[in-house]
């Protein structure tokens, strides 16, 4: 009988991994959510040869179920305290987790199905990737140690469980209540009816479920060890063939909100209903942007990668509008509330992205970091480093998005920007004194180690100063528009001539002695990157940019010493998939490749592009690895712009900068309904013509005006063979 039940697991799995590609010729079936999952091992991907045990950074990216921006990613946990809680190459899964963002935060409130006795000490199952499937808006895996085929679906606000059990085995499900990504101050599981049971789990933030059983409930035991301790839901006449099935909602407001969640999106729809409506979902979102010609492989990566891009921000409010805002107090403003973007990364390329496919999300995101900012301390939020909602809220008002307050908003920038404070940018006193921050005076800097970042903020104050001065010039401020623009060419003060690179100054205002471009700092002038990384940041002054060296050969000459000089081999867990000095691992150089385009060489650029877009999103044995960490969906979008043969040099101005496309055609769907076409001729890297709407377009740059018009982009390419 045993060997029967195996076989019938195996037939069974088969059954459920091709289910995922019933959808026909459905877009979601080009994307892969293990992509990003893997991590990098080997001394070629690397750039280096490894030296310490732990490993470097993935992309940190979840496999399982979400819907675009939701509060609910149901997904695997194979590791604790990693960026997303699942990597890859592990082989034991610990838990199914419901809230995930891929920044070693989050992971709500795990659950595992189990049989027989529990030991909180030992309870992890055994998986093997062959038996293991992801498709947009599910997530399937058999466990080999209970012998149990999990699947998982999911709405906006509520995770749908189903648990394929052996034949007469008592069915039960451990709740780890007590850990999650962050410490877990508090937690709650009880028995509420004969088939509901809920609580809540206070981990960054206190999230509150409402879970619905098929099966009713005898009891929640805690089963304690060795000052360990996991709950565990035990049913009634489980030994039945039915799955184990849970509808649970969630809520970051209560329980009761929790209820209601899953009444209105959950509760009375079945398992496949609710799977068919996620892939949908993914479905209409991912057929905004549809690709005509390239390869199977690009496609995949195309779309999985345009996937990837819209998992955060993530929904805070229920379904009535209720949230919980920054004082912790019942709020209810009538829009979705999300978390803030991790503004340092995705500020580049992602948000604009999320504005052009979503804009109801776009401004339902900078009201509720308008809530947040004037709740909590009167500044607009950031994010790790900079003051990038300036950009983000400059960029998609510029575009046309204007559903929201501009006036509340710019205030809480123009603080950030003149106030200096708690909660504001850091060190602005000094930047604003004389332009520059300053960085310590010292010798032998650790990668490691945490001082000002100087060069990096001074530089990124100066962009955010100019996006708070586009929004003053839209509001008539000209006094402090005046102010900012001038600010805005703080980026020169630190531009060494001497040695064409950004370098730190002391308090003097000489320059820091002990300098090596090659060697990478995590914050020590530069943050996660060296100084080659950090060349050529002023996406709104590229020419003042370049007039900063002798002359155009001298930028051809730097810019190719980057991509050429070989990487040093320092280990840093963030700084890996290097082309030369270039680092397509982290973001602070992703839009150095363009500058080619402003000394006449854009088919150096476009080469380099290529190059990336080629070789550092399926990297690795399983060729499942990214160059290095998503960012919240930074480096998706990277790959999905450049693809389609544009890109947000500038984020905050309201144009995109053009390049080779991937495919033969692009048609673009934006969220206002207006559709522009893309079509590439030729298959070279340099750019002949660009022509819209049957105008030729001078220079590199289109407006999001112009695509708004809904008209072809024409790219005209040619090779080093074509005849002129």
């Amino acid at each position: 009988m045993k060997g029967n039940f195996f076989v019938l697991f195996a037939l069974l799995i088969t059954i459920t991994i091709a289910g995922c590609q019933e959808t026909g010729s459905h877009l979601t079936n080009h994307v892969n959510p293990f992509l990003g999952t893997a991590t990098l091992w080997e001394p070629e991907d690397l750039g280096y040869v490894r030296k310490i045990e732990e490993r470097t950074w993935g992309a940190e990216v979840f496999p399982g179920s979400s819907l675009p921006n939701a509060l609910v990613q149901l997904s695997p946990v194979t590791q604790y305290r990693s960026g997303a809680g699942y990597q890859y190459e592990d082989t034991v899964i610990y838990g199914f987790a419901h809230t995930n963002k891929g920044h070693w935060n989050l992971l709500h409130i795990p659950m595992l199905p189990v049989t027989g006795e529990v030991s909180p000490l030992d309870f992890k199952s055994e998986f093997s990737h062959n038996n293991e499937s992801a498709h947009p808006g599910y997530y399937q895996v058999f466990l080999e140690r209970y012998h149990i085929n999990a699947e998982l679906t999911s709405t906006l606000r509520c995770g749908y469980h189903k648990y394929t059990f052996p034949d007469t085995t008592d069915k039960k499900l451990l709740a780890d209540m007590a850990r999650s990504n962050n410490r877990v101050k508090d937690w709650e599981i009880k028995k509420v009816d004969e088939n509901t049971f809920g609580g809540y789990q206070d981990a960054d933030g206190k999230l509150h479920f409402y879970a619905v059983s098929n099966y009713e409930i005898a009891n929640i035991e805690q089963v304690r060890e060795e000052g360990n301790v996991v709950s565990v839901v035990n049913f009634r006449d489980s030994k039945k063939s039915e799955p184990l099935e849970l509808k649970i909602g969630f809520s970051f407001v209560s329980m009761e909100n929790a209820k209601m969640n899953l009444e209105q999106e959950m509760l009375n729809k079945s398992f496949s209903q609710v799977r068919g409506e996620a892939d949908q979902k993914w479905e209409e979102l991912l057929s905004q942007i549809k690709v005509t010609g390239g390869t199977e492989r690009e496609k995949g990566l195309f779309y999985s990668t345009l996937y990837r891009s819209f998992l955060w921000p993530a929904l805070r409010s229920d379904v009535n509008g209720d949230y919980m805002d920054e004082t912790g107090e019942l709020a209810n403003g009538g829009f979705r509330y999300y978390t803030d973007p991790s503004f340092w990364d995705d500020y580049r390329n992602k948000l604009v992205l999320l504005a052009m496919l979503q804009p109801e999300v776009t401004t339902d995101v900078i009201k509720s970091i308008t809530d947040k900012g004037e709740k909590r301390n009167g500044y607009m939020p950031t994010f790790f480093h900079g003051d990038h909602a300036s950009v983000f809220v400059a960029g998609t008002f510029l575009r046309g998005i204007k559903d929201f307050d501009l006036e509340r908003s710019y205030e809480l920038l123009l603080k950030n920007a003149t106030v200096p404070g708690r909660g504001g940018r850091p060190y602005l006193d000094e930047y604003m004194e004389r332009g520059w921050i300053a960085e310590k005076d010292t010798v032998n800097v650790p990668t490691h180690d945490e001082y000002k970042a100087a060069v990096t903020k001074t530089v990124e104050y100066a962009y955010d100063d100019y996006a708070t001065a586009l929004l003053a010039k839209e509001l008539g401020d000209e006094e402090n528009f005046d102010l900012l623009m001038s600010r805005s060419s703080n980026y020169k003060n630190l531009f060494d001539p001497g040695t064409g690179f950004w370098r730190g100054r002391i308090d003097d205002g000489s320059w820091i002695k002990d300098f090596d471009p090659y060697y990478p700092y995590y914050a020590y002038m530069y943050r996660e990157a060296n100084a080659w990384q950090s060349l050529f940041f002023a996406p709104h002054d590229p020419e003042g940019m370049i007039a900063l060296y002798s002359g155009r050969e001298a930028v051809d000459a730097k810019l190719d010493s980057l991509f050429s000089e070989p990487w040093r081999g320092y280990e840093a867990h963030n700084m890996t998939g290097f082309i030369g000095n270039y680092c397509h691992g982290n973001q602070p150089n992703h839009s150095v490749p363009y500058t080619y385009y402003f000394i006449g060489k854009q088919e150096k650029a476009q080469f380099y592009l290529d190059s990336i877009m080629n070789h550092y999103y399926d990297m690795g044995a399983d060729k499942l690895a990214y160059a290095g960490m998503d960012d919240a969906g930074e480096m998706s979008a990277w790959y999905v712009f450049n693809a389609i043969g544009l890109y947000t040099y500038s984020p905050a101005d309201p144009e995109y900068i053009v390049t080779v496309p991937l495919f033969d055609k692009v048609e673009f769907t934006m969220g206002d309904g207006n559709r522009f076409t893309i079509t590439k001729k030729g298959n070279g890297q340099k750019i002949r013509d660009i022509n819209y709407g049957g105008r030729k377009i001078d220079g590199w740059f289109v407006s999001h005006d112009e695509l708004k018009e809904g008209k072809e982009l024409v790219i005209t390419t040619e090779s080093s063979t074509d005849k002129k």
